[in-house]
Formats: C-alpha cells, structure tokens, sequence
C-alpha cells in the first residue's frame, strides 16, 4: 500500500503540503498544469528552494491580485472543482476538504455551511492549497495518508475579520471530535491552519507516530515565517509492510 506520513513537526498549512510534496517528487510543472484546469485566475503560482537550519526546502508561494478576485461561497468553489476536467478522485477529495472547511466556518460564524464566505485572496489561495495537494497526492501513487500529532501555536492572528486567538476558531472546529491528537507547540504564532488542518481531517487515516513502511523518498515544504525551531513540514513516501 502506497503510503503518504506527513510530519508536522512544527505545524501544517496548505502551502506548506504543496512544497513537500513538490520536494518529494511531484513534478512542478505537471502540477501547475493541472491547477490551471480550474476556472480561477488573477494568481501566479511559484515555487523557490530554502534552506532552513541546513535542510533543504521548497517554498511554494501563491500571488494572488485581489482587485480580481470576488468573494466566493461554497457553492462556488465547489462549482469550480467539479466543472474542472481534473481526474474524478481530485475533484471528489478536494471538494470534500472544502466541506470540511464550510462546517467549521459554519459553526464558527453561527451561519449555514454554503453561506460560508471565503474571502478573495484566500479563496484562491485554498482552491489552489487544496486541489494542488490533492492531485499532488494522486501523482505520487498515494493511497492511504497519515499524520502526526498537530503542534498547536498560540497568541493572535490578523485576518479579514481582525484579530483572532490563535489556533483560529475554524482550526479548533476541524480538530474537534476526530482522530487527530494535538499538543501545545510553545510558540506563540499561528502553526496549524485551517486549510492544513482540513486537509488532514479529511485525507488521512489519522494515527500518531510513523507508520510500519519502507521509505522511498522524503521532501520538505516550508513555512513562511523563520522563529527557533525550523517552521518546515516532512513528507515520507513509501509503503506499508
């Protein structure tokens, strides 16, 4: 069974999943490709190397202009994904994520999940977080994902609605009832984000501790923001024995 261990040792996000699975072997081009079959625009996708503490890392960056970007809702996104000419399993597990997503939000803002905004800039950023890993996964041969035990930050975050206690509301949401352990990172930052922490709720089998496999490769996505401990996400690929 191919197999797919993402260690989040110092946090999770989409970007962060896109990089390691980027530095694992997914090819960058195809990938790109593959996203530009949805009906979005306004962003450029890029990729860069880092190194973090002598690790070598792929920086994955969306560029989003916001002046072309309207507010999305459910209904939208998932308009977008399933209308995309993206394999049947993409489009399937992606708006799945999204799902996941919209019913934190929901509970979050007291609303109906499909009234869910997702707001300009951060909307395309997660179509693209989103589909991107899910296709990345696909084109790795994956087919069961695991996780690691989530490393929760704390203090306060800006986002479109102000300032917001880290981990955000939607994070804790996600997180709530399901197989997913946590514990206290110790720093004071944003380490797990809502679409990370959507896209293993959803995606993976859940577990702690590396699986029984054999390793092939291993990459490393990294985050965008430098504090003591190296902010970087490790994917091992191989397969289950």
């Amino acid at each position: 069974m191919r197999t797919a261990y993402f260690d989040c040792f110092s946090g999770i996000s989409g970007d962060m999943c896109l990089g390691a699975l980027v530095d694992a072997g997914v090819d960058f081009n195809h990938l790109c490709r593959g996203i530009a079959g949805l009906a979005i625009d306004g962003y450029v996708l890029r990729r860069e190397q880092v190194i973090r503490v002598g690790i070598a890392a792929e920086n994955i960056v969306v560029e989003v202009s916001a002046a072309e970007q309207p507010v999305r809702r459910l209904p939208d996104i998932e308009h977008i994904i399933m209308t995309s000419d993206l394999p049947e399993a993409v489009r399937h597990k992606s708006r799945q994520v999204f799902q996941t997503l919209a019913r934190a939000e929901s509970r979050v803002h007291r609303t109906a999940p499909d009234q869910v905004h997702f707001h300009e800039i951060g909307a395309v950023d997660a179509i693209v977080d989103v589909v991107g890993t899910v296709l990345g996964l696909q084109m790795l041969g994956i087919q069961e994902v695991y996780v690691s035990s989530l490393p929760l930050g704390s203090g306060f975050i800006h986002c479109q609605h102000g300032i917001i206690p880290a981990p955000a509301p939607a994070t804790l949401e996600i997180l709530s009832g399901i197989n997913l352990p946590v514990f206290d990172a110790g720093v004071q930052m944003e380490t797990v984000t809502p679409t990370g922490a959507a896209l293993m709720a959803t995606l993976s089998e859940g577990r702690v501790g590396l699986p029984n496999m054999t390793i092939e490769r291993v990459g490393y996505g990294s985050g965008k923001h430098e504090y003591e401990r190296p902010n970087l996400l490790r994917l091992v690929v191989g397969n289950m024995v």
